[in-house]
């Protein structure tokens, strides 16, 4: 993970200037999904590079000691070794981002972990995720809990009445207790655009977010009707390259809810590369949040690799 963002005083001035122009933005998007993608060595490059940039997740009701050592292993290896000695990508150690998981099960993913000889971050949502509608104080404490528990990344979820209200002080300070009770741990910010109301509110959010010291803005919780969206991620990603160049202070943005095709990914991958640049495609400033998303990409690396499409028993780890 990149260097931390101690963020900075609330500016309602820069917050309150805030304009977006919604046709240029639906445009854009546009003509990043219409662009010819990238092909075969390529293609199999740009989509390990996606692996190191996923969190591998699972937040289901049904989630278990065992579907956590499960998702764990997977993270160590996400990809097939014959498949990847066929590539001569064997000793590049490719790993996921981080394991992404509920504060419950912080525990079994730090252990899991541990007994495979694996450093991958563990990141757990918490703040009342989804909704964030729980008490402050107990949406404090569940931060404090996932860190104690070992989690060094923490997705925090806003509360979107807040934005919705334009209640941005009061936004931005809950956010900074959020990352004074993360203490060394990375905060990711979960703003929940598909119920923020406008990209106005999203650009605004994002602002907010960052200027309360957030390493990360993120899409979404994967729980809302609508989640990561290309026009959402523009004027995010936008946001982050204007607070960069006006604070000198790199954040990090990650997509999650609904990416679960390798050629999404490489759309993702193209999106940064273009708005943000080569700086910001590491697993250090960029993150996909997904659950599915590795099957396919690892079905289009076997593909590649042996000119046929995989069959369930090919990959019974995908």
């Amino acid at each position: 993970m990149s260097s931390r963002n101690e963020g900075c005083e609330l500016d309602l001035g820069w917050i309150s200037r805030v304009v977006v122009n919604q046709p240029a933005v639906l445009r854009r998007a546009e003509q990043i999904q219409s662009r010819r993608t990238v092909k075969k060595d390529w293609q199999a490059a740009w989509l390990l590079r996606a692996v190191t940039c996923i969190d591998l997740t699972t937040l289901s009701g049904d989630d278990t000691p065992s579907n956590v050592h499960r998702l764990c292993f997977k993270a160590k290896h996400p990809i097939r070794d014959d498949l990847l000695r066929s590539i001569k990508m064997d000793d590049s150690d490719i790993l996921t981002g981080a394991v992404c998981v509920y504060p419950a099960r912080v525990k079994d993913t730090v252990k899991a972990l541990k007994d495979a000889g694996c450093h991958i971050p563990v990141a757990s949502v918490a703040t009342g995720f989804p909704a964030g509608q729980t008490p402050l104080k107990t949406r404090l404490e569940e931060v404090r809990t996932a860190v104690d528990d070992g989690a060094s990344e923490i997705d925090i979820v806003i509360n979107r009445t807040l934005a919705l209200a334009g209640r941005w002080k009061e936004l931005y300070e809950e956010i900074r207790m959020f990352r004074e009770a993360c203490g060394e741990a990375h905060m990711k910010t979960i703003l929940g655009t598909g119920e923020l109301g406008s990209l106005t509110n999203v650009y605004k959010a994002s602002l907010v977010a960052m200027m309360a010291g957030s390493d990360f803005i993120k899409t979404s919780t994967g729980k809302e009707s609508v989640n990561a969206t290309y026009p959402v991620a523009l004027v995010m990603v936008r946001a982050i390259r204007d607070f960069y160049w006006k604070t000198g202070i790199k954040v990090g943005f990650k997509p999650a809810g609904g990416i679960r095709s390798a050629k999404e990914a490489l759309v993702w991958l193209s999106l940064i590369k273009e708005e943000l640049g080569d700086d910001w495609l590491t697993p250090h400033l960029f993150r996909i949040g997904a659950s599915t998303l590795l099957g396919d990409i690892e079905r289009q690396i076997y593909h590649h690799v042996t000119g046929r499409y995989a069959a369930h028993h090919d990959l019974p780890m995908a």
